[in-house]
């Protein structure tokens, strides 16, 4: 595969670029989310940070067996300025979801026309994650700004991401009587690894 002197070399430097950005901007709303004593959010922006990561890495392998070296890049990336976690959550949204629905498909398009296929099918499926970043930063964002990040109207499970205990009901305790760590429970059917989410 020879990406030279091609648009999709071009946008796929983009992307990398994006990428990386993204788990850094993800990595910094973390630490905004842990000095707003939300370490759950915290959890939530590292757990996609990783995602992000692997995207980049999958760009990055691109470019090498493309023969990139060096790439002068052009392009507009969103900077984060916000200091509150409610505003990251919604930044974060607004940003997926845009890659989601504008850039890749673009950047899929493209790679398809110059005749790299497999490029724009992985572009593709990446636009997809991004659409499942956006929801889930979305659906924290609204359980935050309602104040039912750890409040439900219905009983639940719940589950502390620290130490693993899970329980029924419809409201989180304020510290978690295993660990005794606050800010850590979760929708058991918002955690990727739980047993009660079978």
């Amino acid at each position: 595969m020879n990406l030279q002197n091609t648009e999709t070399q071009k946008n796929l430097m983009r992307a990398l670029a994006g990428e990386s950005l993204a788990r850094n901007r993800y990595t910094f709303a973390a630490g905004q989310a842990e000095r707003d004593g939300l370490p759950v959010i915290a959890a939530v922006f590292r757990y996609t940070a990783d995602q992000e990561k692997e995207h980049a890495e999958i760009f990055a392998d691109f470019l090498r067996r493309g023969g990139a070296e060096n790439i002068p890049l052009e392009g507009g990336f969103p900077v984060d300025t916000a200091a509150d976690t409610l505003s990251l959550l919604a930044a974060a949204a607004k940003n997926e979801a845009k890659e989601h629905g504008e850039i890749y498909p673009a950047f899929a398009a493209a790679a398809r026309n110059e005749g790299f296929a497999e490029v724009a099918r992985k572009l593709e499926l990446i636009a997809e994650i991004e659409n499942c970043h956006a929801g889930r930063f979305q659906a924290f964002h609204r359980l935050l700004s309602e104040r039912k990040l750890f409040v439900s109207d219905l009983a639940c499970g719940w589950i502390c991401i620290n130490c693993g205990h899970e329980f029924e009901g419809t409201e989180a305790p304020r510290n978690c009587p295993v660990c005794g760590e606050a800010g850590y429970f979760i929708r058991v059917e918002m955690s990727p690894f739980s047993y009660l989410n079978q």
